[in-house]
Formats: structure tokens, C-alpha cells, sequence
């Protein structure tokens, strides 16, 4: 094989890494486009990540202060609010997950049923204390809402300002009251509850929380549930604490889907690995066999392999991920496999070739769907490769094998 060969192969690599590197990117700018114009709407029918917080009881402290009015000081009285949380709380919420396809992006929306009970005792002195309560988010939808303060329903009674409603009443000191609410929304990716603003300690704590799915995950500084319990498809989670001193959250965060625009972007940009192991595999055995391959048929093969990634690119917003796979898993290997057939013999395209690019190139792509496992199973494999090219090439003399002529014998010439 002359030395323009090899540099001809070369640059044919290049030029396939090269358009890989071209359909990542404008995947990847399809789907930030996309991405960016869908979660608008997906928000404006599903709602953002819920933070549900406490209910906060506000004593409008009154106090004195000295105001300078001239050359004299004079007390005026001042209102100071004392926010305080519940000193016992009960909350059942209930998640079912709803996850939909928009463009190149699965979206993990939920639909959630909170009911929570909170008692609070008036500690201070007597005086007027508002009941605070702040939905999850202020452009939500809350069906069946209900605000019962010591088993009287008033929801009537309080009008939603900047995503709360409040009611104010008068407590004497040691007087209880009791808080209930109920509504049923709907939010996306995670669900936190927000027991205080800060480091706080939570008394007589009780929050029961089940799932429709299996898949469960904590967001980020959140706490560990006291015990969980499998139910039908998904879980029973229970935080129970009599007394804790502490500044996380408790939340739950959606399974995600692979997603189709990431995965697409992901196999195009590592696709020329895929590419470099099955060109040398493919060379090792034009070398050791005289098949006597041309740059143009790895140009061909390139093409082919280039396919997988433009097929699978343009219908995974129209297929599911698992079918656009297999649709363009096929569409590649019957381009090679019919090319080779003609180039160099049936068996050769239907075992050898197949075999290698049902590994280079189907399981480099199927490893992206492994999270967590994709770099190790490529690993693998090329450590695999590796063994397998140096006990194929072990008693070849590459001096001869490079310099031999790999010219077909013709009619006049056998």
C-alpha cells in the first residue's frame, strides 16, 4: 500500500470527524432553539418546580421608636411583623408523573395533591396575627383549594395577592389555632417542601409523600426520608422527626428520559472513535487478507456511517428514541453490508463487516444510553480491540505487509 493511500484514508477520516462535528452543533443549536421556545409553553400549561413553603404565622409586634422631629425626639408606636412557623405539621402529598415529548425534549411534569394540617400557639402577647400562606408558585393553577383556619373553611374570606393569601386574626397569649390546606397543581422536574426560611427547629414534623413511579431522587440539600416503603409502582416516603434542628429542604426530584437532543449531539460529536476503530479494524484485515481496498471504499463506508448519525438526528423528534435507533441502526448497516457485498465478497459483508460495526459503531452508540457507564464501556472496548489487534497482528511483518502491491490480477495478467 503506497504512502498517498494511508494519507487519502487519513483525510477522509478528517472529513467525516469534521461533518460529525458540524450535525453536533447545529443539533445542539436545534435543540437549545427549541428548548428555549418550549419551556415557555410548557410552563405556561404545566407550571415551574414547585417550593412549597411553610405557613408562616406574623405577630404585628407593637413597639416604640424615637423619631427626630426638629431639635426634639419623640416616640411614635410602630408595627414590627414577627414571622413564626407552626409548631406541629402534618402534610400528605401525592405525586404522579406525566412526562411529554416536545421538539428534542422530554419534559418530566407531575401532578401533585397536597393537603397539610399545621397547629400554632400563640406564645407572645396578645395581639393581631396574621395567617400567611405562599403557594409554590405565583402564576400556578390551584384546583379545589381550601383554607380552613380551626375547622372553618375560608377560602372565600382571602383574596391571592403576589402568590399568597393571608388572614389576619386577634390571639390572646397560649391561644392555638389551626391551619388546613388543600389544592391539587401540576409543576415540573422537582417538588421541594420548605419547612423554614433558614436554620430553623422543627417540631411534632410529620410529612408522608408517595409517587406513581419508581425512580426516585433528592434534589440537592434535602433531607433523607425517616423510612420509605414500595407501594404498587412507586413508593411510600415518610419524614418524621419530634424534634430537629435543621436548614434543608425535603423534596423529590422527577425521573428524567434520555434526552433525544442531547443523545443525538452526544453520538455525533463521539462518533469519530467509533469511526477510527472500525477504519483500522477494517484495514488490519484489508492488510492480513490482500483484499485491496481503495480510499474511495472507506470513503463510501464513512458515508455510511455518517448516515446513522444524520437519520437518527432528523427523527428522533418524530420516533421515539428507541425506534429512530433501530431505524437508523438498519439503514447503516444495510449500506454497508450491500457495499461490501459487491466490493469484496457476501461472507466477508455479512460476518466480518457486520460483526465490527455492530460493535464500533451500534454498541459505541448504544453505550451513550448507559448514564454513568459510557466512558468505562468505551474503555472497554478499546482495550478489547486493542487485544484483539495485537494477537491478529503479532507475527505480521508490517515492512513486507506495507510494501506489498494489492493489484487485482487481470484477464492478460492472472
Amino acid at each position: 500500500m503506497s504512502v498517498w493511500r494511508l494519507f487519502a484514508i487519513l483525510f477522509i477520516f478528517g472529513a467525516t470527524s469534521a461533518a460529525w462535528a458540524v450535525l453536533g452543533g447545529v443539533t445542539s443549536m436545534r435543540t437549545n432553539s427549541q428548548s428555549g421556545k418550549l419551556r415557555g409553553e410548557v410552563d405556561s400549561l404545566w407550571g415551574h418546580n414547585h417550593i412549597q413553603r411553610a405557613p408562616r404565622f406574623v405577630w404585628q409586634r407593637k413597639t416604640t421608636r424615637e423619631v427626630r422631629r426638629g431639635d426634639a425626639l419623640t416616640l411614635e408606636s410602630v408595627i414590627v411583623p414577627t414571622p413564626h412557623g407552626p409548631n406541629s405539621s402534618n402534610i400528605d402529598v401525592a405525586l404522579g408523573i406525566d412526562q411529554r415529548l416536545k421538539g428534542l425534549m422530554w419534559y418530566s411534569l407531575y401532578d401533585v395533591e397536597l393537603t397539610g394540617e399545621w397547629r400554632y400557639t400563640h406564645r407572645d402577647a396578645p395581639g393581631l396575627v396574621e395567617v400567611t400562606f405562599d403557594f409554590p408558585s405565583a402564576d400556578g393553577i390551584y384546583d379545589r383549594f381550601h383554607f380552613v383556619i380551626d375547622g372553618v373553611d375560608r377560602a372565600a374570606d382571602v383574596e391571592p395577592d403576589n402568590g399568597r393569601v393571608a388572614l389576619p386574626m386577634h390571639m390572646e397569649t397560649g391561644q392555638s389555632v389551626s391551619l388546613t390546606v388543600a389544592y391539587r397543581s401540576r409543576g415540573r422536574d422537582t417538588w421541594r417542601y420548605q419547612p423554614a426560611n433558614g436554620v430553623a427547629r422543627l417540631e411534632d414534623f410529620n410529612l408522608s409523600l408517595r409517587t406513581d413511579f419508581a425512580d426516585i431522587d433528592f434534589p440537592p440539600r434535602t433531607m433523607s426520608p425517616s423510612d420509605r416503603a414500595r407501594v404498587d409502582d412507586g413508593w411510600q416516603l415518610n419524614w418524621a422527626f419530634d424534634q430537629v434542628v435543621t436548614g434543608h429542604d425535603i423534596g423529590m426530584a422527577l425521573p428524567e428520559k434520555v434526552q433525544p437532543g442531547e443523545l443525538a449531539t452526544e453520538l455525533s460529536l463521539s462518533a469519530p472513535i467509533s469511526l477510527l476503530f472500525f477504519f483500522l479494524v477494517l484495514f488490519v484485515l484489508d492488510r492480513l487478507r490482500d483484499i485491496g481496498m481503495h480510499p474511495v471504499n472507506y470513503a463510501m463506508l464513512a458515508g455510511a456511517f455518517f448516515a446513522f448519525h444524520l437519520l437518527f438526528s432528523y427523527s428522533v423528534d418524530h420516533l421515539n428514541v428507541v425506534a429512530a435507533f433501530a431505524l437508523a441502526s438498519v439503514v447503516s448497516l444495510a449500506l454497508v453490508v450491500s457495499y461490501l457485498r459487491l466490493v469484496v465478497s457476501a461472507r466477508f459483508a455479512f460476518v466480518e463487516a457486520t460483526a465490527i460495526q455492530l460493535v464500533y459503531l451500534v454498541g459505541f452508540s448504544l453505550a451513550h444510553f448507559w448514564s454513568g457507564y459510557t466512558g468505562l464501556t468505551v474503555t472497554v472496548l478499546s482495550i478489547l480491540t486493542l487485544f484483539l489487534l495485537m494477537q491478529w497482528t503479532g507475527r505480521v511483518d508490517w515492512n513486507e505487509a506495507l510494501a506489498r502491491k494489492n493489484l487485482r490480477p487481470s484477464p492478460e495478467n492472472p
